[in-house]
């Protein structure tokens, strides 16, 4: 072969590597219906830094807003290893033992899992998260407050010892320096964004920074003396604080830059022309809109990241839809809890199905992210709107965001 042709060949076989790394992670982000049976082919999982839970004692206890609705668990393992570095933008996954409401609160537990971003950059000695305490809603006082949240603001001390998994999830920083990275944190979807900003400037403090941070007022501005110390600190950061109903004593271009929402608009007359990668976590409401939005700005799809907290789901324009399998009523039995019962489509999900029945099963993030729910498929197959985040083995499913395509027979 001669030189020319080598060269001709080389370039071929890594524009073929581009194009299927491009593929994939359109049909990682596409709104196409994913099958997932009981025998399927093996799919890869992401290695964990330990298998099962590990335990970890509280070290320290910080509140991050004036409202006292956010606190900071700081977190050290109990075996006194080192800790092994973690993506940042990735999350933990703790097992909590919490009162299950009866009047006998202090007789009656339950276990419940539950994900929390982590919220700094790695460090050897411990892992942060920092948990938004989340009441019952205003206007339906009646709906419980978040179950998780309330027990660690009310009842996680400083010596208490937790049990949680390896760092997760495929929402983390690209580490190419040379392309300025946009983070976008929507309340207490901050938290990830703290993570990579953290890592960022102490990793690759010559990469150009964005940060947006939606909030309401200075009430609930987490890290905001930590972030004007950043911004003072590191000219790379560009730091866009928007408060959406700023209080009598908030002061713009003082405590806010920006009154309003992160919007396009905003993204358009603020970032410079040019690449950027952005990243974005949020609320429901603001993931719906804003990240179509942005695709229909022009990012393009392989430069825009995003996690939602909560069952948020983002339809992207252009990605292909393809209509799901229509099932009026299957038969769904949970072999494990000798229950036998018929789907008609009135639940979101296999989750709500179970839990609406009476069927105990684990859950966690309920968005397809963490792999709680994750339960054995002995026969028939399972639909997704979306491909969970979640990287499922061959034979499982995840009942948070699938659906039957088929009567089922599940190990739950």
């Amino acid at each position: 072969m001669t030189a020319p042709q080598l060269l001709a060949w080389i370039t071929a076989a890594l524009l073929l590597q581009l194009a299927a790394g491009v593929a994939w992670t359109l049909w990682r982000r596409s709104s196409t219906p994913v099958i997932a049976e009981g025998t399927v082919a093996p799919t890869a999982r992401a290695d964990a830094a330990w298998s099962g839970w590990r335990e970890f004692r509280v070290t320290r206890r910080e509140v991050e807003d004036p409202a006292q609705t956010q606190c900071s668990f700081y977190l050290a393992p109990v075996d006194g290893q080192p800790l092994p570095a973690f993506k940042p933008g990735q999350f933990l996954t703790f097992s909590l033992d919490v009162a299950d409401g009866s009047a006998d609160a202090a007789a009656a537990r339950r276990t419940i899992t539950r994900c929390y971003s982590l919220s700094d950059r790695p460090d050897p000695a411990h892992y942060r998260v920092t948990i938004k305490r989340v009441p019952a809603p205003a206007d339906h006082p009646e709906f419980e407050p978040g179950v998780s949240s309330n027990h660690f603001h009310d009842h996680v001390q400083v010596g208490d010892v937790l049990r949680v998994k390896a760092p997760s999830g495929h929402f983390f920083i690209d580490p190419d320096a040379s392309v300025p990275a946009v983070l976008i944190g929507g309340g207490i979807g901050i938290t990830p964004m703290m993570s990579m900003l953290r890592w960022c400037l102490a990793e690759q403090p010559q990469r150009v920074v964005h940060l947006y941070y939606g909030l309401r007022n200075s009430r609930e501005h987490a890290y905001k003396a930590q972030l004007e110390a950043l911004a003072a600190a590191h000219s790379g950061l560009r730091l866009n604080v928007v408060y959406s109903r700023p209080g009598p004593e908030d002061e713009l271009n003082r405590d806010f830059q920006h009154r309003g929402h992160v919007d396009v608009d905003l993204l358009r007359r603020t970032l410079p022309h040019g690449r950027h990668q952005f990243y974005v976590c949020g609320p429901p409401a603001m993931m719906q809109a804003l990240v179509p939005a942005m695709a229909e700005w022009g990012v393009p799809i392989v430069d825009l990241h995003y996690e939602a907290f909560g069952p948020a789901s983002v339809k992207l324009p252009g990605t292909a839809v393809a209509p799901a399998i229509a099932v009026a009523e299957v038969e769904v039995r949970f072999s494990r809890s000798g229950r036998t019962l018929t789907w008609n489509g009135q639940d979101a999900s296999l989750l709500d199905f179970a839990e609406r029945h009476g069927v105990a099963v684990e859950s966690g993030c309920r968005s397809g992210g963490c792999g709680s729910c994750e339960t054995r498929v002995v026969d028939g197959s399972v639909q997704y709107e979306q491909a969970p985040d979640h990287d499922v083995p061959a034979g499982h499913c995840l009942l948070c965001v699938g659906r039957p395509a088929t009567p089922l027979v599940l190990e739950a």
